[in-house]
């Protein structure tokens, strides 16, 4: 059976390829639905204040971060007999990625940038969303490197704390109307 035709049909096509862990994600959407859904109700029968805000946020920065690191820490085609490549200069990768590689790194953090300013107040601000990912996904790149077999350029880690950045100004109207700060309007 060649690759082109398998299907998912063994548990490794679920947690060791990039559309097993796709798949594996969208499954698990209803799952992460009701762990919201209960986490919000306890908080709230407990007298919590934004119970299903945190609860969102919580949930949705956890489901929609893990797939992604899970991604970047899967092997690479001949993990211990391949050496991993390594890449430190700015933009030079970039050129050479297609639109799904890029699309991809932007969206790994882009939901930990997302949701962590409205569930943490102190990291409300896209400096420390972007610091925090680019932390991250540095550990990750060097992760890759030390024991993967894999690509690590510091062109992934841009893109990453990039998509995080986008994610935050996203939100950034609930986050800063949470925190009393004004939110500028358009004409500003």
């Amino acid at each position: 059976m060649e690759a082109g035709e398998r299907v998912l049909n063994r548990w490794q096509d679920w947690v060791g390829t990039f559309t097993g862990v796709v798949a594996l994600t969208v499954v698990a959407l209803p799952v992460a639905a009701v762990v919201m859904w209960v986490l919000a109700h306890r908080r709230s029968a407990n007298g919590a204040e934004q119970a299903w805000r945190r609860s969102v946020a919580e949930v949705g920065m956890v489901h929609g971060t893990v797939p992604g690191v899970w991604m970047i820490l899967l092997p690479g085609e001949e993990p211990g007999v391949v050496r991993g490549a390594l890449t430190l200069v700015p933009l030079r990768d970039l050129l050479e990625m297609n639109t799904g590689q890029i699309v991809g790194n932007l969206l790994v953090f882009a939901a930990l940038g997302f949701f962590v300013p409205l569930r943490f107040a102190a990291l409300a601000s896209i400096s420390r969303i972007l610091a925090l990912a680019a932390g991250f996904s540095a550990l990750l790149e060097i992760a890759q490197y030390l024991w993967l077999d894999r690509v690590s350029s510091v062109d992934d880690v841009l893109l990453n704390a990039a998509g995080a950045g986008l994610a935050a100004m996203a939100s950034r109207h609930w986050w800063r109307a949470r925190s009393g700060t004004p939110v500028l309007s358009p004409a500003a």
